[in-house]
């Protein structure tokens, strides 16, 4: 078991650093390729695209390499319990993103050139679903490797098809190139999912048995699913209110030129540059997730604590060094990285509080892994009305984009400040 956790996780953590690398590349030719109004129209209906994304899976990916981890129940007969469920969610998904388009482009990000490429979501999000359950199966059976590489080459596919397609699409204007970069993600998901087909036992044998919906299966599902995707939902709004609150409030005061590009800074230059190493706590988290559920099961929580307490340690051992370069070198790193010195000034007040975004990892997937879906659900929905009422308030302060700065702070403040308090609670009883 140990062995086996540790490959896993040094798997993860090389497939998770090519991946990274690979989509920073990805995002420093889109940001340089579309310009910095069109970085920050992607950026704008990327919060609903995120939450579309999280409704669409419900959950289910997490709650599958779980119960697969446990190894108590029959593989074929879970996975074919939960389909017919994620069909009907992405069929009324689909209805629903086609009637209500209109409305989030035009009355609430005031923004009519975002109506195509919010409506292409509905094409996008079954492919995402696919996608994710496959990725579950192997996570469930600890086999990182054709996660990695699916991963790897769906982003080879992204980076290609942006740089081909973008000029191509460039004549026809912002709106289509935005279109165009949701589109994008059909294609490296069908890519990603065959690759993880490959990778499937040969030797399956389907019966009539296993195609049988298992009542008692997919109500162990729904268990673990209902919480996580209610946490992940609430998350998922708090985000997709977040452009919107900034439009309506800050538009009293400010252009929205201005709201634009600033929204599209953080969100394209300054975050992803803070959390670019964040894929070491991912890969370590997601390497976890089977150890500790199989551990727990077994009620070995001197082991557990072992594990957390060391991955915690070594996410800040990457974290606290990296926090340092960012604040005293952050304008350097935006200017090699993105050919711009904006949003330095945010980097050094948002880098010291993304100290404890790196440990959240971690932290929520000890509690999913202990059973403790719920824990999680209220942490996130008392981060999300953290952030949402201090981005109201702050917002009508004439601070500027800076009411977001505060918001986003106090959200992740809150929220791992109270993870580990349950965390530390539940490893001690």
């Amino acid at each position: 078991m140990k062995n086996k956790f540790i490959k896993s996780t040094i798997i993860l953590l090389i497939g998770g650093l090519l991946t990274k690398v690979l989509g920073m590349i990805i995002k420093i030719v889109m940001a340089r390729l579309i310009g910095t109004t069109g970085l920050g129209m992607y950026m704008l209906i990327l919060p609903t695209f995120t939450l579309l994304i999280s409704l669409s899976s419900f959950g289910f990916p997490l709650a599958l390499s779980k119960l697969i981890g446990e190894e108590k129940r029959n593989t074929k007969r879970l996975l074919f319990s939960i389909l017919p469920v994620l069909i009907i969610i992405n069929i009324l998904l689909i209805i629903t993103i086609v009637i209500i388009s209109p409305l989030i482009s035009n009355k609430l990000l005031h923004n009519e050139d975002l109506y195509i490429s919010i409506l292409s979501m509905a094409l996008v999000i079954p492919f995402t679903s696919i996608s994710s359950i496959c990725r579950s199966y192997f996570f469930g059976k600890q086999k990182m490797f054709p996660h990695v590489l699916s991963n790897i080459i769906e982003d080879l596919v992204r980076l290609i098809i942006i740089v081909v397609g973008i000029p191509l699409v460039k004549p026809l204007g912002l709106k289509y190139i935005v279109c165009f970069l949701i589109l994008i993600n059909i294609i490296s998901e069908i890519t990603s999912t065959l690759i993880l087909i490959i990778f499937l036992p040969k030797n399956i044998h389907i019966t009539k048995e296993d195609l049988k919906p298992n009542k008692s299966y997919i109500k162990d599902t729904l268990n673990i699913c209902i919480p996580n995707t209610t946490s992940r939902l609430i998350g998922s709004i708090g985000f997709f209110l977040e452009p919107i609150i900034l439009t309506n409030i800050l538009l009293i005061n400010y252009s929205n030129n201005y709201i634009t590009t600033e929204y599209g800074v953080i969100s394209g230059y300054v975050i992803p540059l803070i959390l670019l190493p964040s894929f070491f706590t991912l890969a370590l988290s997601q390497s976890l997730l089977p150890v500790i559920s199989k551990e727990y099961v077994e009620r070995n929580i001197k082991s557990i604590k072992k594990k957390v307490s060391y991955i915690i340690l070594l996410s800040l051992s990457i974290a606290i060094p990296v926090t340092i370069i960012l604040f005293f070198k952050g304008d350097l790193l935006l200017k090699l990285i993105y050919h711009t010195n904006l949003g330095f000034n945010y980097i050094k007040v948002l880098a010291p509080v993304c100290l404890l975004q790196y440990i959240q990892a971690p932290l929520s997937t000890t509690l999913d892994a202990l059973g403790k879906s719920k824990i999680n659900l209220i942490s996130t929905l008392i981060g999300t009305i953290t952030r949402t009422i201090s981005l109201i308030i702050f917002s009508y302060f004439k601070i500027g984009i800076y009411s977001l700065i505060i918001s986003i702070s106090l959200n992740i403040i809150i929220t791992t400040l109270y993870q580990i308090k349950k965390v530390r609670h539940y490893l001690t009883y």
